[in-house]
């Protein structure tokens, strides 16, 4: 695949100059027709995405993810683009070997098997009890979870999210991490300046003037952790954010360069800080 779009510090460049115009609930933005990536069976790092039921209240009825996928509930959102571009990243920008991304629940034995996974729109996720028990006990056996894509201002979607690591966890702090941390500098150095927000695609419009960003009233972005009694970063929390969205279009030539370089430094820090910590 030839690189046509290059991303500064070191990445990303995907593929095609063949765009397609998406439609408008992602603000004009373009979308690439580039032929998916194709990975090895096995490797060292999976993308993991995490299937789960949505709560009642919140169920998504609209079918559709990204490239085209279809299929329902909110665990599909950025599906499968933006797994594979990140996936694509951290082959590109490391030396861990990177196998083929893949979604199961969190009563799936092969949860046992990956050290990092991640779950969108965890404001609207409904997991059981069983579910929420299995979450904590892979999480204090060793495992990593990135939360991503929930928002104010209201706190509705916090407390579903709060409530639900309660559940898991216990009443363990959710924290600010800080620009000191480990996981802010164990790859890439991420400084206060970076503590920015990243939109999704329903935050930007494409004019004649390039793409304009519409940060949601009341929302300030926040990047908080959970830790283990050891002081080890279990639960990556990204707020008022959206770096799915920055992943998934990575090789749009609409989406912000500098949000898309952002969001890979703190996915790949991520990465790199739970299969070395």
């Amino acid at each position: 695949m030839t690189a046509r779009r290059l991303i500064p510090i070191a990445f990303l460049a995907a593929a095609a100059l063949a765009q397609r115009f998406g439609g408008g609930f992602g603000g004009g933005i373009r979308h690439s027709e580039m032929e998916p990536p194709a990975f090895p069976k096995e490797g060292e790092f999976h993308f993991v995405r995490l299937e789960y039921t949505d709560l009642p209240q919140y169920t998504r009825g609209f079918r559709f993810a990204s490239r085209n996928a279809e299929g329902r509930g909110w665990w599909m959102v950025d599906w499968p683009d933006s797994d594979e571009h990140f996936s694509m990243g951290v082959r590109r920008l490391t030396r861990v070997q990177t196998g083929e991304p893949v979604h199961f629940g969190l009563m799936d034995d092969k949860l046992w098997d990956h050290p990092w996974i991640y779950a969108t729109q965890t404001g609207y996720w409904g997991l059981s009890d069983r579910e929420a028990k299995r979450l904590g006990e892979y999480l204090l056996r060793g495992g990593y979870l990135v939360t991503d894509d929930f928002w104010g201002p209201g706190t509705d979607q916090w407390e579903v999210f709060r409530n639900t690591m309660e559940r898991a966890l216990g009443n363990r702090p959710i924290t600010d991490i800080a620009t000191g941390d480990n996981v802010m500098h164990v790859c890439f150095d991420i400084e206060e300046k970076d503590l920015t927000w990243i939109p999704g695609t329903r935050h930007l419009r494409v004019g004649p003037g390039g793409t304009q960003v519409y940060q949601p009233q009341g929302t300030a972005p926040a990047w908080r952790a959970i830790h283990d009694d050891k002081g080890h970063m279990i639960v990556a929390v990204n707020y008022n954010t959206d770096i799915g969205d920055a992943w998934e279009y990575a090789d749009s030539p609409d989406y912000p360069e500098a949000m898309t370089t952002l969001a890979y430094r703190y996915g790949i820090n991520y990465l790199i800080y739970a299969m070395s910590h």
